[in-house]
């Protein structure tokens, strides 16, 4: 399957950076001596930018840090959905600098009929979107965790 991975995010602004930081990790994995089966993309989040992104892949998955406060747990936590089967919610991506959000992106591009026939959305529960800081410990720890899940998932597809 042909497979785009797209890291969001702003390495200025604290936990607002980890989509560009499993993104990466990402790139600079080889296994089984050989690179992902992925094109690795990190991105400002740009709405129009990241359909266009993804125009021509069968997969798409991105990454990117969701607003804390939420009640999807506390800083660190994980959340995978499927844009096919869930609605994105704008409201996670509170803390955009973007020209409009991730989820914005996506429900724009689902009208559209531009949406990639699977379309996964990893959200990191950020911290602190302070600027000059890096990741809060709890969201290094999600990046680790995610990078090597994805790892998994992206080796263990036929080459």
């Amino acid at each position: 399957m042909k497979t785009i991975v797209i890291g969001v995010g702003n390495l200025h602004r604290g936990d607002d950076a980890v989509g560009l930081v499993v993104a990466s990790r990402l790139a600079a994995k080889l296994v089984r001596g050989e690179p992902l089966p992925a094109r690795i993309v990190e991105a400002s989040g740009e709405g129009a930018s990241l359909i266009d992104a993804w125009q021509g892949y069968e997969r798409a998955i991105l990454i990117d840090a969701v607003r804390p406060g939420s009640a999807l747990g506390p800083p660190g936590s994980i959340y995978r959905i499927d844009v096919h089967s869930t609605e994105l919610p704008s409201g996670l991506f509170h803390y955009s600098t973007h020209a409009f959000s991730v989820a914005e992106a996506v429900e724009m591009a689902r009208v559209l009929g531009l949406l990639p026939g699977v379309m996964l959305v990893w959200g990191v529960v950020g911290q602190s979107f302070a600027p000059g800081s890096g990741l809060s410990g709890a969201v290094e720890s999600a990046a680790e965790r995610l990078t090597a899940d994805l790892i998994t998932m992206l080796d263990s597809e036929p080459r």
